[in-house]
C-alpha cells in the first residue's frame, strides 16, 4: 500500500509516495484539462531535479499533459549510489518502485482517470520498460531518451505500450543498443535519431527536439487511450 503527503511547490505540488519500505519524494504537476500523465524515470545518478527532464516536463505540461517527476532513490540511497554507482543499475529495484508509483497514480483521485505514460532517461529507461511490462494494462506509451533498453532485455517482448526510442546521432554505442532493442520490441515502436546530438543532448536545439518528439508520441497515444474511455 502507498500513501502520500502534499505541499505547495512551484507549478505543481510536492508529493511523498510511501511504498512498503521507503518514502519517495516527487513533484506532481497536473494542468487544467490534462489528457494524460507522464511518469519520469531518471537514470545514471540523476534525480527529479534533472534540468533536462524538468525542461521536457515543462513542455509536456504546456501541451496539457500532467507530469510526475519523482526520485526513485531516497536521499540516503542517493548518497550511497554517488559513492558506488551500484543502485542506478539495479533495474529490478527501480522497476519495482516505478510499479509502486504507478499503482499510486491508479488509486489517487486526481490521477486515476488519466492515461499513464513513462518517460525514461538513460538507465531509467531500462527501469521504465521493466515496469511497463509488469503494468501492461495501465501504461499506454513509453518514451526513452538516450536510454539503456538493453538493461531490460528479457522484458522487452512483454512490453505492450507503444514505445519511442530517442537517441543522439553521435551517441554511437547507445544508438547501437537501441537499434537492437527496437528489433526485440513486439509493439508499435519507432527509433528517432537526433542528428549531431550526443548522450546528454546538450547541443543547441537537441533537447527541444527530444521534447517535441516526446510530446507528439504522448499526445497521440494517451489521447487515443482517453478516447477509448480509459
Amino acid at each position: 500500500m502507498t500513501t502520500s503527503t502534499f505541499r505547495s511547490h512551484g507549478e505543481g505540488r510536492r508529493v511523498e509516495v510511501r511504498t512498503r519500505s521507503v518514502g519517495l519524494e516527487g513533484d506532481l504537476g497536473i494542468p487544467r484539462d490534462a489528457g494524460g500523465i507522464v511518469l519520469f524515470a531518471h537514470g545514471s545518478g540523476s534525480s527529479r531535479h534533472s534540468l533536462r527532464n524538468r525542461f521536457v516536463a515543462e513542455l509536456l505540461r504546456e501541451g496539457h499533459l500532467g507530469t510526475f517527476l519523482i526520485d526513485l532513490l531516497t536521499a540516503e540511497e542517493e548518497a550511497a549510489d554517488a559513492a558506488t554507482g551500484y543502485l542506478r543499475f539495479d533495474i529490478d529495484l527501480l522497476g519495482d518502485r516505478l510499479v509502486a508509483i504507478t499503482d499510486w497514480l491508479l488509486a489517487h483521485p486526481e490521477t486515476r482517470a488519466l492515461p499513464i505514460g513513462y518517460f525514461g532517461a538513460s538507465t531509467g529507461a531500462g527501469a521504465a520498460l521493466v515496469a511497463a511490462s509488469r503494468r501492461a494494462a495501465a501504461v499506454h506509451a513509453v518514451v526513452s531518451r538516450g536510454g539503456r533498453p538493453d538493461l531490460a532485455w528479457s522484458f522487452l517482448p512483454q512490453v505492450m505500450a507503444p514505445t519511442l526510442l530517442i537517441v543522439g546521432g553521435h551517441d554511437f554505442a547507445v544508438l547501437d543498443l537501441n537499434k537492437k532493442a527496437l528489433e526485440a520490441l513486439c509493439v508499435e515502436k519507432a527509433l528517432a535519431v537526433v542528428p549531431g546530438a550526443t548522450h546528454l543532448f546538450e547541443e543547441p536545439g537537441a533537447l527541444e527536439e527530444v521534447a517535441r518528439l516526446a510530446r507528439e508520441w504522448f499526445d497521440h497515444h494517451l489521447a487515443e487511450r482517453q478516447e477509448e474511455g480509459g
